[in-house]
């Protein structure tokens, strides 16, 4: 198990290096975090961007573990090791070329490889310390959920970018380069949603219920609730299907109970009978 999480740090700390090295630190597009002050700091003092942000994080990780406790261990330290030490190995020591000359295409294919990157680093159940750790932090003393502590703190930082180099279009590659890093993220932890998760309300829960069995091949379950204003006991339908076989559902309960109510949801992980597990 260890050798698996180590695999995917080192994997996805490459990943970043090239991301930074190719992308990022040529057209100082600030990503956001620890490592987004770090690329600030390069344009003015040239100062190698995983090194300054190695040395930035070091506080930053001493402040969680007095906040937060000691969960932040071995791991964290490494991955943080690994990763920084991968940037400055692609950009200063192999002196990687830019990957495009347009500061455009360097935002979204850096976005992409950083998020595709970090999603391996904290699949091998590493962080990277930086603002997900002042998030944690945040959350801890105000309430405030994780998510949008760090959003609140990588927003700062990448307008930041634009008061520093004085441009307007600065912070906007940012934004764009944070939406699909945070997208690619999802991806690799969650994989693309590949199912539906429809639960029915209707009265005529018998005949939903032969459709899906007889004419989808699909299994369910009945839900036992009560119905707010008249207090009624309800049977409650609730099955998972395919992307593909979710119009044909819809489709179908409109024409069985057009007075029905269907709530409908991504669904990333199914085990069980007629579904492929993802790998774990």
């Amino acid at each position: 198990m260890e050798i698996r999480n180590f695999a995917y740090i080192i994997s996805g700390s490459i990943v970043i290096g090239f991301a930074y090295a190719l992308f990022l630190i040529p057209h100082h597009i600030v990503p956001g975090g620890v490592s987004g002050i770090a690329i600030i700091l390069n344009y003015f003092f040239k100062l190698p961007v995983g090194t300054v942000s190695l040395v930035l994080n070091i506080p930053i990780l001493y402040l969680g573990v007095k906040v937060l406790g000691g969960k932040y261990g071995l791991r964290t330290i490494v991955g943080m090791f690994i990763l920084n030490f991968a940037i400055d190995f692609m950009h200063e020591v192999l002196k990687l070329p830019s990957g495009t000359g347009n500061p455009l295409l360097a935002s979204i294919y850096g976005g992409i490889l950083l998020g595709l990157g970090l999603g391996l680093v904290f699949k091998g159940r590493a962080s990277t310390g930086g603002t997900d750790v002042i998030g944690m932090i945040i959350n801890k003393w105000t309430g405030m959920s994780i998510g949008v502590g760090i959003f609140m703190v990588d927003f700062i930082i990448i307008s930041c970018a634009g008061i520093a180099f004085h441009s307007l279009e600065a912070p906007l590659f940012g934004y764009l380069t944070l939406f699909l890093s945070s997208k690619l993220i999802d991806f690799v932890l969650e994989g693309w949603s590949y199912a539906k998760l429809a639960v029915i309300i209707t009265e005529k829960e018998e005949e939903i219920k032969e459709f899906v069995l007889k004419k989808m091949g699909r299994s369910g379950t009945f839900l036992y609730g009560e119905t707010f204003f008249l207090g009624k006991p309800r049977r409650v339908v609730m099955t998972v299907i395919s992307r593909k076989e979710f119009p044909g559902l819809r489709q179908e309960i409109r024409k069985i109970d057009p007075n029905s109510f269907m709530i409908a949801t991504e669904v990333y992980e199914v085990i069980g009978k007629g579904f492929k597990a993802r790998g774990l």
